[in-house]
């Protein structure tokens, strides 16, 4: 059967990409999510791991990945990408199968700062640097935080000015762009071995797991046992 089908759209973004864009987006909301906490810390950490390897997976398919997925097909620098936002309120706005040069600017840099704030956070976590350090792992997650939220905007405005919904083509992989700008190939087994791969390493990371120091804990409970004695006492 041809990937290529007129009345299900053309097939531009294989499985590894899409695969990619959803772990990626499902990794950075839980780190957020836990990075205030100590009790979630492995899991903060093992999620900022798992940024770092689908960032390396990406660099490395972006150069010899399917036609969209490369960065000689989509990323054009700041001039291309200003005229593709003047193009927007216009009557004919520019449309693009794969990234527009816009959204090419914000994977850049989405990129780039998972990639400091990994590093970052990988330096903090073994102790490496002072706070400093920590600053920097800090001030990156924010201007990630930032640069995702451009992106939402970037997609919701897409979606609304081309009248095609830009989320459900990262899910089946379809847009309704001509048959020629279509890839033939899913990469389908590619994606079951980056899957396998992160799913391996969250296992390695569970089994390797310290495990809770009820001792401290206990003692932690007769501390506050004794407390509330003293307050009774007191009363």
């Amino acid at each position: 059967m041809s990937t290529n089908d007129p009345d299900r759209g053309v097939l531009v973004w294989d499985l590894p990409v899409r695969l990619f864009h959803w772990l990626l987006a499902a990794c950075f909301a839980g780190a957020w999510l836990t990075a205030e906490s100590e009790h979630w810390r492995l899991l903060h950490v093992t999620l900022g791991y798992t940024m770092a390897g689908l960032v390396a997976f990406r660099l490395l398919w972006g150069l010899v990945g399917t036609r969209h997925a490369r960065f000689a097909s989509f990323v054009r620098g700041p001039r291309a990408a200003w005229r593709y936002l003047r193009s927007l309120v216009s009557a004919r706005p520019e449309h693009h199968a794969g990234h527009n040069p816009a959204g090419a600017l914000a994977i850049v840099a989405l990129l780039g700062l998972i990639a400091v704030t990994a590093a970052s956070g990988w330096a903090t976590y073994s102790e490496l640097g002072g706070e400093w350090l920590e600053e920097v792992h800090e001030a990156a997650a924010n201007l990630l935080m930032a640069v995702v939220v451009v992106h939402l905007l970037g997609v919701l405005v897409g979606s609304l000015v081309h009248r095609e919904n830009l989320v459900r083509s990262m899910v089946t992989g379809r847009k309704p762009v001509p048959a020629g700008e279509g890839i033939e190939r899913r990469w389908g087994a590619l994606a079951a071995l980056v899957l396998a791969a992160v799913l391996g390493f969250w296992w390695l990371q569970w089994q390797t797991a310290p495990a809770p120091d009820l001792a401290a804990g206990a003692g932690e409970s007769s501390a506050r046992l004794l407390k509330q004695d003293r307050h009774h006492d007191e009363d």
